[in-house]
Formats: C-alpha cells, sequence, structure tokens
C-alpha cells in the first residue's frame, strides 16, 4: 500500500532567496567536471559549446553525448566551421545519438547563425529562440549560461526537482506547465547561469530518479516532498500506453571487396536524410517484401530496436552483388566506415547480416 502524503505547506512557503543561497553554495562545492564547461574562474562559455551540448544532452546521457561533443568541437571548432561542413558529414559524425531531426536542425541552425547573425550567437532568449530548431528550453539554456540572462530553463532535472520541492501532485506530463511556474518563481538577476547549472546538476546527481539521496541535497529544510516522508513518490506520471511493435525486412548486401550497399533515406521521416541498409517498410502486419536485388539471400536472424513511439524488429538478409551488375543505386561503402556511421539500428542490422 503507497505511503499517504503528509499535508505539506502550499508552494510559496519555500522562500526563493534561500533556496538559492542555499543552492548556489552547494553547486560551488560540488560543480560538475563537464567537457562543455569552463572551469570556475574562467572567461564566459562559449555559445557556440553551449549551444551544442544542449542540443546533444536531449534524449541523452552526459556520458555519451561527451565523447560525440569533442569530436565535433575538434572538427567543427565554430559554428561557422559547422555551418560550412557537408549535410551528410555532419549527419555520419551524428549517428549513434538518436533523434536525427535534432542533426538536421543543429545544420539549420549553424548556418542562420553564420549566415544571419555574422558567426555570432544572438546574446538574448528571444533571439535565440528565432532560430532554426531551437526551442524554449535550449533558447533558455543559452542565453542562461552562455549570456548570464535571467532565464527559466526546465529541463527534466528541474521538473523533478521542483516537483518535489513544492510536492506537486498533478502527474506528468500534465505537470509541465505548472512546473514551469514553479521554476520561473526562483530565476534571478544573480548568477542566472550558474542558478540554470546549480537545479541540472541537483537533479542529475541527488534529485535522482526513483530513491533520491535527501541526505546529500540542501534543499532538505524546504522541500515539501522530503517532510511528507515520500519523495521518491515524486514527480507523479500519468501510466505510459505500452509501445506498438513493428516488423520489417533489412538486407545486408555485399560486392565482396569489402564494401556493403547503403542507400539515402528520404529527407522526410525517422532517420531522414540518413544513409541506412536497403529495408522493407516498418508496420504491424508486414508482407513479405521483394529484396532490392538479385542475389542469393540467407536468413540472418533478427535484431530489436526501440524507437520512442514504437519497437522495432528488424529480420536481417544477407547476400553477396557485385556493384554496377544489376543490384541498384547503392552507395557502396566499405563495412569499417559503415559500422563507425550509421544509426544504431542500422548498424545492428549490419553487425547482425556480418555475423556468419
Amino acid at each position: 500500500m503507497p505511503p499517504v502524503p503528509v499535508h505539506v505547506p502550499a508552494p510559496a512557503a519555500a522562500p526563493a532567496a534561500a533556496v538559492r543561497a542555499a543552492l548556489l553554495d552547494w553547486y560551488d562545492a560540488n560543480r560538475r567536471v563537464l567537457v562543455w564547461r569552463p572551469a570556475p574562474g574562467r572567461d564566459r562559455p562559449d555559445p557556440y559549446r553551449v549551444w551544442l551540448s544542449e542540443v546533444m544532452l536531449q534524449q541523452t546521457t552526459t556520458p555519451h553525448a561527451a565523447p560525440y561533443f569533442l569530436a565535433f568541437t575538434a572538427r567543427w571548432p565554430t559554428v561557422s566551421d559547422l555551418a560550412a561542413a557537408a549535410d551528410a558529414e555532419v549527419m555520419a559524425a551524428w549517428a549513434g545519438l538518436g533523434y536525427y531531426a535534432r542533426a538536421r536542425n543543429l545544420l539549420a541552425c549553424a548556418r542562420a547563425v553564420a549566415d544571419q547573425h555574422g558567426g555570432v550567437f544572438p546574446d538574448s532568449e528571444a533571439g535565440l529562440l528565432a532560430l532554426p530548431g531551437v526551442g524554449a528550453y535550449t533558447a533558455a539554456a543559452v542565453a542562461a549560461i552562455a549570456f548570464d540572462r535571467p532565464a527559466n530553463a526546465v529541463d527534466g532535472n528541474v521538473e523533478r526537482v521542483m516537483a518535489r520541492l513544492f510536492a506537486v501532485e498533478t502527474p506528468l506530463p500534465a505537470a509541465k506547465p505548472e512546473l514551469r511556474r514553479l521554476a520561473a518563481t526562483l530565476v534571478a538577476d544573480d548568477r542566472p547561469g550558474d542558478w540554470a547549472q546549480a537545479l541540472m546538476d541537483l537533479g542529475a546527481t541527488v534529485c535522482r530518479p526513483g530513491r533520491p539521496q535527501c541526505e546529500r541535497c540542501p534543499l532538505t529544510a524546504w522541500c515539501a516532498a522530503f517532510q511528507s516522508g515520500a519523495p521518491g513518490r515524486y514527480p507523479l506520471r500519468t501510466k505510459k500506453a505500452d509501445r506498438p511493435r513493428r516488423r520489417g525486412v533489412a538486407w545486408v548486401l555485399r560486392d565482396g571487396a569489402g564494401r556493403v550497399a547503403l542507400v539515402q533515406r528520404p529527407e522526410k521521416g525517422l532517420l531522414g536524410g540518413m544513409l541506412g541498409l536497403p529495408t522493407s517498410d516498418w508496420s504491424a502486419d508486414p508482407v513479405e517484401p521483394l529484396p532490392p536485388a538479385s542475389a542469393t539471400w540467407r536468413e540472418a536472424g533478427a535484431v530489436e530496436h526501440v524507437f520512442t513511439h514504437f519497437a522495432l524488429t528488424l529480420e536481417v538478409r544477407a547476400g553477396e552483388g557485385r556493384a554496377g551488375e544489376g543490384v541498384g543505386p547503392f552507395v557502396w561503402t566499405p563495412v569499417d566506415e559503415a559500422l563507425a556511421s550509421l544509426p544504431t539500428v542500422f548498424r545492428k542490422a549490419l553487425e547482425r547480416g556480418l555475423s556468419d
């Protein structure tokens, strides 16, 4: 039987000045070292690096994003360098980060900054929000962290901190506007960049999902969820529906010279603009598809992959053909290069097709 929460004070009971002072003191002593974060006392953060890291961190973790960030900034050290890069190069470098529409938006934004703003990011939240592919959170985060503007940057970590600090009984996702409003009550002109990062760090390292480490938290004196005795109960969530399952076939066609046949996916849609293996349609009730080329095909097993809105089972079939001999308009790519640059679902299928 779940614990019955006790009555807690209204949200206004949390004094903003005291909460801010306690959290900023904690941040000064516990600030995370991140590859995109300059050391304390150094120059202001580079807006390009802040923006790039925030885009990469959407829907992924800091350890996963860090090597991609280092590779991107080594290859394209400025936003103008990135703007001048070929689409295919950037899409290949993004492979493995998922949500490939973000890579297309990344290029569109970089080119807008380079072409319309002389390679300099706008220094206001409104100006950032006007850039292509930049949403409310990213605009607020860059404005706060890079330009020290008092912007209300609310990501999943901040939502969790607010839900617990104020014991918000509305479940997510319906609670998002309320959580954003509560977070705004704590934004001030004093150290807004550090404040935004302090909230994110607290959520990532202490006020974690499941079992928050309240013994390490600087805000327990004002935390309504802690006072209730059941901080892990928050944030409440509406039960998600089960992901539907789709099925399809992927073909791994090699030419005998160490290359594999890839195709350019349409610009619109899932994994748009990326190179991938030839596949059938992905549907709940697939029909037996025609292969993309004449070859002796063998069954190579299946791979599983989970997207945001559905789970996918791909049967893998492998065969050999020779480029130029009636085997279709493929992009013949060295296997090692394909393994390094393909989106995860196609890399899994290629590895499966190469395994026997």
